[in-house]
Protein backbone atom coordinates (compact mmCIF):
# COMPACT_ATOMS: atom_id res chain seq x y z
CA UNK A 1 0.00 0.00 0.00
CA UNK A 2 1.20 3.52 -0.72
CA UNK A 3 0.69 6.42 1.67
CA UNK A 4 1.25 10.14 1.33
CA UNK A 5 2.76 11.16 4.66
CA UNK A 6 3.78 14.68 5.64
CA UNK A 7 7.11 14.56 7.46
CA UNK A 8 9.05 16.96 9.66
CA UNK A 9 12.82 16.48 9.52
CA UNK A 10 14.49 18.15 12.53
CA UNK A 11 18.25 18.44 13.08
CA UNK A 12 19.38 17.46 16.58
CA UNK A 13 21.92 19.46 18.59
CA UNK A 14 23.96 16.32 19.28
CA UNK A 15 23.94 15.44 15.57
CA UNK A 16 21.65 13.48 13.36
CA UNK A 17 18.01 14.05 12.53
CA UNK A 18 14.62 13.14 13.95
CA UNK A 19 11.62 12.51 11.69
CA UNK A 20 8.03 12.93 12.88
CA UNK A 21 4.67 13.38 11.17
CA UNK A 22 2.03 15.95 12.15
CA UNK A 23 -0.69 13.57 10.88
CA UNK A 24 0.65 10.51 12.74
CA UNK A 25 2.00 11.48 16.17
CA UNK A 26 3.08 7.87 16.73
CA UNK A 27 5.54 8.03 13.82
CA UNK A 28 9.00 8.74 15.18
CA UNK A 29 12.37 7.75 13.78
CA UNK A 30 15.87 9.12 13.44
CA UNK A 31 19.15 8.76 11.62
CA UNK A 32 22.70 10.07 11.63
CA UNK A 33 22.20 11.60 8.17
CA UNK A 34 19.22 12.95 6.26
CA UNK A 35 19.37 9.93 3.96
CA UNK A 36 19.44 7.48 6.87
CA UNK A 37 16.61 9.23 8.69
CA UNK A 38 14.40 9.19 5.60
CA UNK A 39 15.27 5.56 4.88
CA UNK A 40 14.04 4.68 8.39
CA UNK A 41 10.62 6.23 7.71
CA UNK A 42 9.37 3.13 5.87
CA UNK A 43 9.94 0.89 8.92
CA UNK A 44 8.44 3.51 11.24
CA UNK A 45 5.36 3.88 9.06
CA UNK A 46 4.93 0.11 8.87
CA UNK A 47 4.98 -0.03 12.68
CA UNK A 48 2.37 2.75 12.92
CA UNK A 49 0.09 1.04 10.36
CA UNK A 50 0.34 -2.19 12.37
CA UNK A 51 -0.37 -0.33 15.62
CA UNK A 52 -3.45 1.32 14.13
CA UNK A 53 -4.70 -2.05 12.87
CA UNK A 54 -4.17 -3.63 16.30
CA UNK A 55 -6.09 -0.77 17.95
CA UNK A 56 -8.85 -0.85 15.36
CA UNK A 57 -8.05 2.73 14.35
CA UNK A 58 -8.25 4.02 10.81
CA UNK A 59 -5.49 6.05 9.19
CA UNK A 60 -6.58 9.46 7.89
CA UNK A 61 -8.38 8.95 4.57
CA UNK A 62 -6.30 11.49 2.67
CA UNK A 63 -3.07 9.57 3.38
CA UNK A 64 -3.85 6.45 1.39
CA UNK A 65 -3.01 6.49 -2.32
CA UNK A 66 -5.54 4.27 -4.04
CA UNK A 67 -4.19 4.42 -7.57
CA UNK A 68 -0.69 4.37 -9.01
CA UNK A 69 -1.97 4.88 -12.54
CA UNK A 70 -2.43 8.63 -12.06
CA UNK A 71 0.16 11.33 -11.47
CA UNK A 72 0.72 12.36 -7.87
CA UNK A 73 2.47 15.29 -6.22
CA UNK A 74 5.62 14.33 -4.34
CA UNK A 75 8.16 16.40 -2.46
CA UNK A 76 11.38 14.87 -1.17
CA UNK A 77 14.87 15.72 0.00
CA UNK A 78 17.68 14.94 -2.44
CA UNK A 79 21.36 15.40 -1.64
CA UNK A 80 23.93 16.12 -4.33
CA UNK A 81 27.71 15.94 -4.05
Amino acid sequence: MLYKVPLLLAPQSEGGFTVTSPMLPELLTEGDTVEEALANVQDALSAVVELYEDLGRKLPDNMQISSTTESMWLETVVATP
